[in-house]
């Protein structure tokens, strides 16, 4: 198989979250010459592949086999490669098996490298993440085997193939805050008290604004208010209670205590309980590190142009190798159809990704 024949075969399995649909089964068959270690945990299927060729460092390819639901109005079958108008659609195109089938292809070809070459691939990360990279990299830190430096195969690129690569990813708190008042008849507004006129006092105090002044990795931790509701849907009848949420995309100037004392600044005198939870924490890998300079040169090489290093977008299983101290950089094609009705890709990008990442592993 070429990379474009392996990046098919990936696309017409049915691995929704979080089943691979026999794809783990496939990459291994397809890897015959390495070492192969599944780390299946309920529902979710893990595969950790590795070959050492000498005693040098641990290069690791990591990404996920899972897609999220096709969901109605395709032009074609979402899980058949179909070209089209210079473009391949299906399911999965950007979101991730172009990375899977880039450096699955240059991992294969690999017959020097001076140290060991590894993949780790999950069935959950578009779910709840759980019993996937996590549970592996608990496994390889048990057996001492972390990797030295990771590549994230998600798609980074915005505008054009090669001009993002991701080094870090900012965190993420949701919150939930609830104001309790007094209900009452609307028309004695002064034996009631009213959640929602208290909590509007305050909003041109929190609603947008900006928790830290961001640096140069990332952007400023911004409160994000995503929902409020209060009340019976009547117009006689104050409420008795408010319920607000939002979201802190937070960077590493950020942490929930920040969160916690930016809430009672504003809501001291009023009656309140607040619950955070950090779905994920920020990481960032270093920009002179050997991996991103690496794969830098790679890019610079293959498709001549010099990428911007980005911490922007959502989460991903990136963040869990930060959270074990390793050098953590993400790439992959251009990021513009993901989950979304007739997800596609080119070939020319499937096909210089599999170059950039063939051209790293020799360099390394």
């Amino acid at each position: 198989m070429n990379v474009l024949e392996l990046f098919e075969k990936l696309l017409s399995f049915k691995s929704i979250t979080p089943d691979d649909g026999g794809g783990l089964d496939f990459i291994e068959s397809y890897l015959t010459d390495f070492n192969h270690n599944r780390i299946d945990i309920e529902d979710t299927k893990n595969l950790f592949s590795y070959k050492k060729f000498g005693d040098g460092e641990h290069l690791c390819f990591a990404g996920h086999i899972d897609v999220v639901p096709p969901g109605d109005g395709w032009n074609s079958n979402p899980f058949e490669a179909t070209y089209k108008d210079g473009y391949i659609y299906a399911r999965g195109t950007q979101d991730m098996k172009s990375g899977l089938a880039a450096f699955l292809q240059a991992i294969k070809e690999t017959t020097k490298f001076n140290g060991t070459l590894s993949i780790l691939i999950t069935s959950d990360e578009e779910g709840d993440a759980k019993y996937g990279t996590v549970k592996v990299l608990e496994y390889l830190k048990e057996k001492d085997f972390l990797p030295n430096y990771v590549v994230v195969a998600e798609p980074t690129c915005e505008k054009i193939f090669g001009d993002a690569i991701k080094i870090g990813r900012r965190g993420s708190i949701n919150g939930v805050l609830e104001k309790v008042g007094k209900q009452g008849h609307v028309a004695y507004p002064e034996k009631s008290k009213n959640p929602i006129h208290k909590v509007a006092q305050v909003l041109p105090s929190i609603a947008g604004v900006d928790l830290d002044n961001g640096d140069e990795d990332f952007a400023p931790s911004k409160f994000v208010i995503t929902d409020i509701r209060a009340g019976m849907e009547v117009t006689n009848v104050t409420p008795q209670k408010l319920k607000m949420m939002f979201n802190v995309r937070n960077s590493t100037k950020t942490i929930k205590e920040d969160i916690e004392k930016f809430i009672e600044k504003y809501f001291s005198d009023m009656d309140y309980t607040l619950t955070l939870n950090q779905s994920a924490k920020p990481f960032v890998t270093d920009r002179n590190s050997k991996i991103v300079k690496e794969l830098q040169k790679s890019i610079k090489d293959i498709l001549d142009i010099e990428p911007k290093l980005s911490t922007a977008g959502g989460t991903s299983d990136a963040r869990f190798f930060g959270e074990y101290g390793v050098d953590t950089v993400e790439f992959g094609v251009i990021n513009d159809t993901i989950h979304s009705i007739n997800e596609r890709t080119t070939a020319l990008e499937v096909e210089n990704l599999y170059k950039v990442f063939r051209n790293m592993i020799q360099s390394f």
